[in-house]
């Protein structure tokens, strides 16, 4: 008796079931990874997997979700509820709570059974969502291998896309295997799957196994098992092509062996339909109207045949390879048969059997407490019944927006517009005003990381507004957002926005919190654009306006637009203080974490390095609490990234600019890691691929730079990086004057600049260059600054970099050991030491300050610093390498894991303790060993306990 398709064994798929093994055996190491299993509709990926999970089932566990083929109306995370579920039923409610502690009222927002009473939006947000999502699915792999299987990737939902994006950077440890399987045929390109394809993979975050046709051998095999008999040559002949070694094609033609085989594609899939009795018939079309899996009880009510006919139509369609039977419920063996058998229906007959599929739906949610908008949305549309559908899809949107699925939202959204013309009262019964719709909408998109549409819907709803008849509070709210989405987008045009919702508010709108919101959003936009004293008088009155409220959030945000533009104004203490206030006064998440950001941001720009990376880790720290940790967190995280460059711990800001959350957020997040990734290329060497990255972003920092200075002066930092990197140092140096011809509001970012000027000038010097003219022009711009911001340790730096005297390099060195100067500068201060010394014939000091100089050029492993250590000592004839260690040539970092190593730490411990991976915690104690000349970490221990074991190994060495 002929096998049935399903029933045959799986050929010509070894090599791609051996690297799906492969990628298994180094997630059992601990080591995450992710695969793309693609290729044409039929060709075998869900075969291969479920090959796969049946081989492992003892030893993972497998969980399976499947994106539904809705059309436009995909339900939002559509995939992920059903995994997660199933990894609550593995580990029990109670151990997912103790889990992902307070992120379990998120969860909760997907799968109610984790909470009590129905989660309150107000008391969770986006970022605890998903970093909940990820936590569950890490505790999980803690007690067993997780295997998380997203079936037909090309119908996934731009939320379920959005998390699978986030889970891929975000989950950096554990026994965690993604595997994605993906109609290579159906995704277009630059649709929301091809993006996330092509994202993924140039990130090095997805491999791909792409399975191709079979080959005759294969095709002999698959066929021979199915019919139970060999083939001939000429049966194998016609077999190959009409199925073009496709799997799925193979099993339907070897099901026709018994009579004519069709003439086409479509004639081919129906063949075993068109074989079945009328009810089994009548049942498959009924089903092929389904997205999903279908209970017995749902399709006795929509196919209304006797039970005992039911059954035998049921037991028909199984037995001819049409459906097939789950745990409790049925479906298509392959997709490819339903959209066949739903295809042939005429128009019609589909649109009665979608009314029918909505109404069972409709019939099930008033049984509920729950409903699925999103399916009722496709019924309806597909019923053609314009008035329903618009219902559900402005419920779906509702919906998706409770869940922080943002990019669903917006789909259901725009198809509530699509509608709207088309139904009589589209506002009873989307229950929504057209203008309040566009005003969600429009925020819905913005929070999906779509700027360009929120500001396109923003434009609509204000050529809709007339003035005379619109609610005024409305009206303001629309300016405000417009406001808001071109300042995400790094355009201009924010403030005038702004000044008019104000004063739309100040007339007609009695609520001091909106006000001073809205005083509080221009004040920002008036320090970013460098106008300091009119951020602080509109700061000083938002604060008078929000006086009177229960929450002070807004008073913090008054005092931390305050105290950043009276420190830009050169009034640093006060601005501090102001800082600490907004500390003092934050109530909610946002303002503590806006505190945070902006405070640590003002350290960095003053040199107080390690106090700005502290105040971040505070940061980082409160986002562990919160459960947000790699979400908003991994803003606070990227916060961290200039000053630890600044220190130069070159490894860990690299390692973090690889955990690249901000992909796919706001553009001005991206543009400012941007700068970072410029100058760390720069650091390194890389200067074709700084180059390059510059001319990418160049556009969008010239836009930017515009309206915010801080992104002026990030685009002539990444100008000076990529001069200096390519030995162009009078071009590097021309960027930084051209600044200081700048007639706009000098800020604080300047300062770094003219510190990289006055090490620019010492180089262009050295070669013979006269820079007379542009040192007085550095000197002038920094006694140009406020006093408090003149006569401190960058100061004493910059002096000798002008005018190199001993006297004066002395002192510099002096003030470069400490933590508030950039590290380079110790270098770079030693380097021009030596060359005074040797002018002066000291050629033996000269020597041992230009071997300090080397080894930490090397230590830092900044290409440019060792180059021009080497370039020096080759033209003085000096040998850097022969002179001694320096005492004090670990970085604050590398102290750190000193330390600990004398403890007695392993490297895990290490890392857990300080914040950082393994790998970075290996970096460190390799150049720890590196510089002390010791050997062993108990070596090194004993160096940090008694320094002259230094002396005695390194004797030893010699001898």
């Amino acid at each position: 008796m002929p096998l049935s398709p399903s029933s045959a064994a799986m050929v010509g798929r070894e090599a791609e079931l051996t690297e799906v093994r492969r990628s298994f055996a180094g997630v059992r190491d601990g080591v995450p990874a992710a695969l793309l299993v693609e290729g044409e509709a039929g060709i075998g990926k869900s075969r291969l997997l479920r090959e796969f999970a049946a081989e492992i089932e003892q030893t993972a566990d497998v969980h399976v979700g499947w994106c539904l083929d809705l059309g436009a109306s995909r339900t939002p995370y559509g995939p992920l509820t059903g995994i997660l579920r199933s990894i609550v039923t593995r580990m029990g409610v109670d151990r997912v709570r103790d889990s992902v502690g307070v992120g379990a009222e998120a969860l909760g927002m997907l799968l109610p059974e984790l909470v009590d009473t129905p989660t309150d939006r107000d008391r969770t947000s986006p970022e605890r969502l998903r970093d909940a999502i990820a936590s569950l699915i890490e505790a999980a792999a803690e007690r067993a291998p997780q295997v998380l299987v997203v079936e037909d990737l090309h119908w996934a939902d731009e939320s379920t896309l959005a998390i699978l994006s986030f889970l891929l950077r975000a989950l950096g440890r554990g026994r965690i295997l993604l595997l994605l399987s993906c109609r290579s045929d159906d995704v277009r390109r630059g649709d929301a799957v091809s993006r996330f394809i092509g994202e993924a993979t140039r990130a090095r975050l997805l491999d791909r196994v792409t399975l191709a046709r079979l080959d005759a051998a294969a095709v002999r095999e698959l066929a021979e098992q199915i019919t139970g008999r060999a083939l001939t040559e000429s049966a194998l002949d016609r077999m190959q092509e009409r199925a073009e070694g496709v799997p799925f094609f193979i099993e339907e033609i070897a099901g026709c062996t018994n009579g004519p085989l069709p003439d086409g594609l479509r004639d081919l899939l129906l063949a075993r339909f068109d074989r079945l009795s009328d009810d089994a018939r009548h049942v498959v079309q009924v089903v092929s109207g389904a997205e999903r899996p279908l209970s017995h009880p749902l399709i006795t009510s929509l196919v209304g045949l006797p039970e005992q006919r039911l059954d035998d139509a049921i037991r028909e369609a199984t037995r001819s390879g049409i459906l097939v039977v789950g745990d409790d419920d049925y479906r298509f063996r392959h997709a490819l048969l339903r959209e066949a058998v739903h295809d042939d229906l005429l128009p019609g007959e589909r649109a009665r059997l979608h009314r029918a599929y909505a109404e069972a739906l409709e019939a099930q949610c008033a049984e509920s407490d729950t409903s699925d908008a999103a399916a009722l949305a496709y019924h309806w549309q597909l019923a053609q019944d314009d008035r329903k559908a618009l219902i559900a899809a402005a419920d779906a949107m509702r919906q998706a927006k409770a869940q922080y699925a943002f990019a669903s939202a917006a789909r259901f959204g725009e198809l509530a517009l699509e509608l709207w013309p088309l139904v009589p009262d589209a506002a009873d019964a989307a229950r929504i005003e057209r203008l309040d719709l566009l005003l969600v909408l429009g925020s819905i998109l913005r929070n999906a990381g779509d700027g360009d549409r929120a500001l396109a819907v923003a434009n609509v709803a204000l050529a809709e507004v007339d003035p005379k008849t619109v609610d005024p509070r409305l009206h303001a709210r629309l300016l405000r957002n417009k406001a808001l989405y071109l300042v995400n987008l790094g355009r201009l045009g924010a403030i005038p926005l702004l000044q008019q919702a104000l004063a739309i508010a100040d007339e007609h709108v009695h609520d001091d919190v909106f006000r001073a919101e809205l005083l509080n959003q221009l004040a920002s936009r008036r320090m970013i654009a460098g106008d300091r004293e009119e951020a602080i008088r509109l700061a000083d009155e938002a604060e008078r306006s929000a006086a009177g409220a229960e929450s002070t959030d807004q008073l913090s945000i008054a005092a931390n637009v305050r105290g950043g533009s009276l420190a830009h104004l050169g009034h640093i203490e006060e601005g501090v203080r102001e800082y600490e206030r907004a500390r003092v006064l934050a109530t909610g998440t946002t303002a503590e974490m806006r505190y945070r950001v902006n405070y640590s941001d003002l350290l960095t720009l003053l040199g107080r390095y390690r106090e700005a990376v502290e105040v971040a880790e505070e940061g980082l720290q409160r986002a562990r609490e919160l459960r947000v940790e790699r979400t908003s967190g991994s803003i606070m995280a990227q916060n961290m990234v200039v000053p630890l460059l600044e220190l130069g711990e070159i490894a860990r800001v690299e390692e973090m600019l690889a955990r690249d959350f901000v992909q796919g957020t706001l553009r001005v997040f991206r543009m400012y890691m941007s700068m970072t990734r410029v100058r760390v290329l720069a650091w390194r060497g890389s200067s074709a691929e700084a180059a390059e990255l510059l001319q990418a972003w160049l556009p969008a920092f010239e836009e930017t730079g515009g309206s915010e200075r801080q992104i002026w002066y990030d685009r002539v930092m990444m100008t000076v990086a990529v001069a200096e990197s390519e030995g162009n140092l009078r071009g590097a140096l021309d960027a930084i004057l051209e600044m200081l011809r700048d007639d706009r509001p000098a800020l604080l970012h300047q300062r770094r600049l003219l510190l990289e000027g006055g090490a620019i000038i010492a180089e262009l010097r050295a070669e013979g260059a006269d820079v007379t003219e542009e040192s007085d022009a550095i000197r002038a711009a920094w006694l140009a600054q406020p006093v408090p911001l003149q006569n401190d340790a960058w100061s004493t730096i910059l002096d000798a970099l002008l005018d190199p005297r001993g006297d004066a390099l002395d002192a510099a060195l002096r003030s470069a050991e400490g933590e508030d100067v950039p590290v380079i500068f110790r270098a770079v201060l030693r380097l021009e030491s030596a060359r005074l010394r040797v002018h002066e014939g000291d050629r033996a000091s000269a020597a041992s300050v230009l071997g300090e100089a080397a080894a930490l050029a090397e230590s830092l492993g900044n290409a440019q610093l060792q180059a021009a250590v080497s370039r020096f000592s080759a033209d003085a004839g000096l040998r850097a390498s022969d002179a001694p260690l320096s005492d004090d040539l670990l970085t604050a970092r590398e102290r750190q894991v000193l330390e600990l190593i004398a403890e007695g730490l392993s490297n895990r411990q290490i890392g857990d303790r300080l914040f950082i991976s393994v790998k970075t915690v290996s970096v460190h104690v390799s150049a720890v060993l590196r510089k002390l000349g010791v050997n062993t970490r108990t070596e090194a221990a004993l160096v940090q306990k008694n320094p002259s074991f230094r002396a005695a190994a390194q004797s030893a060495v010699v001898a």
